[in-house]
């Protein structure tokens, strides 16, 4: 009973220590980006056409340059503590992080192709089978995204929304990448099992777009609409962050979300000009779909191989670590922790990051 208590004990600790990390983390990218937020409004009126792309480009190079300062300066402080946290390797954070984004001349391709495969595989499908089979999903994301001011664009001509489309989404892209796949997924993955911090980012990621439910456009829709959402997220969130934790590259996700916003920014704003979904699909997933065709056919050995790795990774989460050997109770007691960690990781990010 002693043992267990003791593994019970270190599940909970080193949770603890890092939900800690995160809660600095986000306080120092609230207090980074807080005066430009801020000073916007007065430099800019939101109804300008410039004012979204702004905010979400300002918050897109503050996340860019607050993680790696702010993972210097917590490692400082964490150095003192070594002895008593389980980080596996912890020389250099900044350094793992940097690394995430760096492309050199002999791995560009591989991850252009990564990032492709990952924008035809798995986005392109999924937000096709949703819109297919619910079509009002398409207004629901229209009404509920084009009510704040920084999504005003959906409702404007094609040139403004264009414009404003291609900043905001890629701007978009690069922060909940590297927010929650960069930071959350792998220094998680630092201070415990890498899956379980897998699934913490991905929880993280889902439950903030289920939170369209408390919007009070959802209440004209059913409830299982921003469910459907959350579902979407999380397991894109699980696969996105599994790719991160075996390839340790980000701009592939990064292309991959950002690409995948535009597309489906462009489906939302087609809706809401008066046209058919079944004109979208024609004109617009059709074609994306024979892509995803040939791609899948053209690269199928490798499609193959990163879905069976990439399966057997998620499947070592439900387990026993026999190593340390974990009981059921330990088990249970692991998803329930892990639970937890990702609603206290919301409700942070509710209070420093919206």
């Amino acid at each position: 009973m002693e043992t267990s208590n003791n593994k019970k004990k270190k599940i909970v600790v080193d949770r603890g220590v890092f939900i800690c990390e995160v809660l600095m983390i986000f306080i120092g990218i609230t207090l980074f980006m807080i005066i430009p937020l801020l000073l916007l409004p007065s430099l800019i009126d939101e109804k300008s056409i410039f004012y979204g792309p702004l905010y979400y480009l300002l918050r897109a190079l503050g996340i860019l340059i607050a993680i790696p300062i702010l993972l210097y300066l917590l490692n400082k402080i964490i150095d003192s503590q070594k002895n008593n946290t389980n980080i596996e390797d912890d020389s250099s954070p900044v350094s793992r992080y940097l690394n995430l984004y760096s492309v050199t001349e002999g791995d560009f391709k591989e991850q252009l192709l990564y990032g492709i495969l990952i924008l035809f595989i798995v986005f392109i499908p999924l937000d096709f089978l949703t819109y297919f089979l619910i079509p009002e999903m398409l207004e629901f994301t229209g009404n509920v995204l084009s009510t704040q001011a920084t999504d005003a664009y959906l409702l404007r001509g094609y040139f403004i929304f264009l414009f404003s489309v291609i900043i905001i989404q890629i701007s978009v892209a690069i922060y909940e990448e590297s927010l929650t796949r960069g930071f959350l997924t792998m220094r998680g993955g630092e201070y415990f099992h890498r899956i379980s911090a897998v699934i913490i980012s991905s929880l993280y990621f889902g439950l903030m777009h289920f939170l369209y439910y408390l919007h009070p456009i959802s209440r004209n829709y059913p409830v299982w609409f921003p469910l459907i959402w959350f579902l979407q997220t999380f397991t894109v969130g699980i696969m996105l962050s599994i790719f991160i934790v075996k390839k340790k590259r980000i701009w592939p996700v990064i292309f991959a979300h950002a690409l995948n916003n535009i597309i489906s920014a462009y489906a939302v704003w087609n809706y809401l000009q008066g046209n058919d979904f079944s004109l979208v699909a024609i004109y617009l997933y059709f074609p994306l779909l024979i892509i995803t065709s040939i791609l899948f056919i053209w690269q199928f050995s490798r499609i193959k191989q990163g879905i069976s790795t990439g399966f057997k990774e998620f499947k070592t989460y439900f387990k026993k670590n026999e190593f340390i050997r974990e009981s059921k109770s330990d088990l249970y007691f692991r998803f329930f922790i892990d639970f937890l960690i990702g609603l206290l990781i919301l409700i942070i990010g509710l209070f420093f990051l919206i």
